[in-house]
């Protein structure tokens, strides 16, 4: 599961400094204040927060300006990080769903016409 949308980049369009704590924000779906603030209180409590932030920025990669093409396919990927076998379950009701709709619509127009009725009959 390692495509360009699962993994963590650095986020240069919200970021403060070198846009880390926006890029976690992002991958996590946490807003990036409660990100920035524990940050704030790492780098306060030890001194490992601070060179390990500017470890991130150097190594991690700028987020491609075009990796979703909207809020909702953020969110999305933002849930399949959080719990692919959730995701998956939610996709695979919402797909059962949909079957039922279409075979009870396909039901309301085989009963309403008999001449379709009769030609799906004669496929069988």
């Amino acid at each position: 599961m390692n495509t360009p949308r699962t993994t963590l980049y650095r986020d240069k369009q919200n970021a403060k400094l070198m846009g880390v704590c926006s890029g976690i924000a992002d991958y996590t779906g946490v807003d990036a204040l409660w990100i920035r603030l524990a940050f704030i209180a790492l780098v306060f409590s030890t001194g490992v927060a601070l060179p390990a932030y500017f470890l991130a920025g150097i190594l991690l990669s700028k987020k491609p300006p075009h990796l979703y093409s909207d809020h909702e396919e953020n969110k999305y990927w933002q849930r399949v990080r959080q719990s692919p076998q959730r995701t998956a379950r939610e996709i695979r009701s919402k797909m059962k769903d949909i079957d039922r709709r279409l075979a009870e619509v396909e039901t309301f127009y085989v009963s309403s016409n008999p001449r379709l009725n009769a030609e799906i009959e004669r496929l069988r």
